[in-house]
């Protein structure tokens, strides 16, 4: 069983390998999936050739999503920065969890996303925290 990471949907599971790729039905054109790959989608984290990290989803396997992006299939942030290399996945059983923690990795520091790769996830509420505090906006010019 997963541990959920705190303030978060991201969990201390973490996938390596592509699980459950798609099935052909004997000479049919129809294309089955497996159960695990029906709804659901991984987040990824990929590093690029700069050093620097993207975030995705992908409900068609793994393997196959950072082959598209080392081959620049979609342009975007990464075609300039290949190659890419997959350094964090997770599954998620409904692709809207999916979509919604790529939101949250996309905005977190550099050094928060690199304490997710490591699974350093004790380490996550603290690098939440702000470096500065906010400025006032009850500013009291009497």
């Amino acid at each position: 069983m997963a541990e959920t990471c705190p303030r978060g949907g991201i969990s201390r599971a973490r996938v390596s390998k592509d699980e459950g790729g798609p099935d052909y039905a004997g000479g049919g054109s129809r294309r089955l999936r497996s159960p695990a790959m029906t709804d659901g989608a991984y987040l990824y984290i990929l590093r690029c050739a700069d050093g620097s990290y993207y975030a995705g989803t992908a409900r068609s396997g793994l393997e196959r999503r950072v082959a598209e992006h080392n081959a620049g299939a979609f342009g975007g942030y990464t075609a300039q920065r290949r190659p890419v290399t997959l350094v964090f996945s997770q599954w998620f059983d409904r692709i809207t969890d999916a979509i919604a923690a790529e939101r949250q990795v996309k905005g977190w520091s550099r050094a928060k996303k690199e304490a997710l790769i490591r699974g350093d996830f004790e380490s996550l509420p603290q690098l939440s925290k702000r470096r500065q505090p906010h400025a006032s906006k009850d500013t009291d010019d009497d």
